[in-house]
């Protein structure tokens, strides 16, 4: 492949290690998690241990992004999943990983449009007495983020960093006002000890928070997608990084055992059934915590927040899914058209093609009356997890392969943090997967919801979507000789 020209590459040095940072909190939408998965993880889950489970998640991808942030100083690339698999594994694998990855970041960028149209057309409806559909509000946002995108990326961090700083700021002063009241009450062991956060079992409780916990971090692995754009990669990717995984990590931990610590531990499966009506309206949890322990104001201010949260994502999603997209069309793998950069230095080509598919799956979930949220978000936001976590996977075990065969860097970097995590991510594989009809909805019946591995027919076809784009896109490296010196410089140099 040839040296790309200035008129088709990215703008370096315009992201530093906040700009990088404020893209992958965005990413995982931490005031949409709060409010939605971790009652569900204490509901149906390990109770009290929820708080556990989301700080043995953290820990998990802490050992992860040692060996994927070590492969940063061997590849810089937008696709950046892609080229590590392929570094290790080599190209086909590559191609695999990268179809897996493109499945992951387009469903979640669907799945987050379906929320933001189905909670802002309730939420316009209820405070304003606006009465529109929810793809009306959903196509006004896909709008926005493809306008933003199209510009400079540190454009989109200075917007995604208001937004972010706001969020996290509301979810530590709900979380501290909560803890500062209720200050006798404190059950760390309830909540940390390995005994409860392990309760019920990988087939029983601990397997669905911890599912619910995992589900709660995609996006964080999204650093290394800017490191062309960054100032230093080799050193602003693995700061990003870990600086990402602490700050979502202590946000959940601290927020959810605020919400354990103000319920009551011993009571709180009770009481989030009670306030939460069941698990049918999980927000109201964290919200009637706020309402008792800081005032209605910041109910108000959050219930807004939740919506700039998830333009956040979308927005964040869009820079993600555009620069994989670029990365693939460059390498050869799709198109040399998608493959381009406007003047800016945005992916013009990445753009068009994640802005096409997110509105043709807009209209034909209006056209067919498909519920946003029950049916585009929950189904989409399940393909993701587990997409992501199968490429996590690969990566680590990329890393072990290539530091094998290229000694030098430490031990514990090249070979004993990404065996740990390659343990770890397989079974919160299993975990995810098993639970899927839960994540999804997708059980046959009502009644099976619960079970491990229940699963319609169409919940089946989605749990193995990733795989089945695994597949294609191995085969596809196979049979795609003529593009092997385009992949070289990106993959196999």
């Amino acid at each position: 492949m040839s040296k790309e020209t200035t008129d088709n590459s990215l703008r370096k040095n315009r992201l530093g290690v906040l700009g990088i940072v404020f893209f992958v909190v965005a990413a995982s939408a931490p005031l949409v998690g709060m409010t939605g998965a971790v009652p569900i993880a204490i509901l149906a889950g390990n109770g009290a241990a929820a708080p556990g489970a989301y700080l043995l998640v953290g820990i998990t991808l802490i050992l992860f992004s040692v060996g994927f942030t070590t492969m940063t100083s061997k590849v810089t690339n937008a696709g950046a999943f892609f080229a590590y698999v392929g570094r290790g594994l080599g190209k086909n694998w590559g191609i695999g990983s990268a179809f897996a990855s493109v499945v992951g970041y387009v469903t979640i960028q669907l799945a987050i449009y379906g929320f933001f149209g189905g909670l802002l057309a309730y939420q316009i409806n209820a405070d304003i007495g606006i009465d529109m559909p929810w793809y009306v509000w959903a196509l006004v946002a896909w709008i926005l983020v493809t306008g933003l995108s199209l510009l400079s990326v540190d454009v989109g961090a200075k917007v995604l960093g208001t937004l972010m700083a706001l969020e996290v700021l509301s979810l530590f002063i709900a979380g501290i006002a909560i803890l500062a009241n209720h200050s006798g009450s404190m059950d760390f062991a309830a909540s940390f000890s390995p005994m409860n956060i392990f309760a019920g079992g990988f087939e029983g409780g601990a397997g669905i928070a911890i599912a619910f916990a995992l589900a709660s971090f995609i996006g964080f692995e999204a650093t290394a997608i800017y490191g062309e754009e960054s100032k230093d990669p080799k050193r602003a990717v693995p700061r990003a990084t870990y600086w990402a995984i602490g700050l979502i990590t202590v946000l959940f931990t601290v927020v959810s055992f605020a919400m354990v610590t103000g319920l009551g531990a011993a009571n709180v499966v009770g009481e989030v059934a009670g306030i939460s009506e069941g698990g049918l309206n999980p927000a109201a949890v964290l919200f009637s915590l706020v309402e008792t322990n800081v005032g209605h104001w910041l109910v108000i201010v959050m219930e807004w927040l939740v919506v700039s949260s998830l333009f956040a994502g979308l927005l964040a999603f869009q820079n993600a899914n555009s620069r994989y997209i670029y990365a693939l069309g460059r390498a050869g793998v799709l198109p040399k058209s998608f493959g381009t950069t406007n003047a800016t230095g945005a992916p013009t080509g990445g753009v068009i093609v994640t802005s096409a598919l997110a509105v043709i799956v807009i209209v034909v979930f209006t056209v067919f009356e498909l519920d946003p949220i029950a049916n585009l978000f929950f189904w989409m936001s399940a393909i993701t997890a587990v997409a992501i976590m199968l490429v996590e996977i690969l990566v680590s075990i990329a890393v072990i392969r290539y530091f094998m065969k290229n000694p030098g860097t430490h031990w514990f970097k090249a070979i004993i943090a990404p065996v740990l995590s390659v343990l770890m991510l397989v079974v919160g594989e299993y975990l995810l997967m098993s639970r899927f009809n839960l994540l999804s909805g997708l059980a046959p019946t009502p009644e099976e919801a619960g079970n491990a591995w229940a699963l319609s027919s169409l919940g089946w076809f989605l749990v193995l979507l990733p795989f089945v784009a695994l597949v294609i896109g191995f085969i596809w490296g196979l049979i795609n000789k003529h593009d092997e010196g385009k992949l070289s410089e990106d993959v196999l140099s």
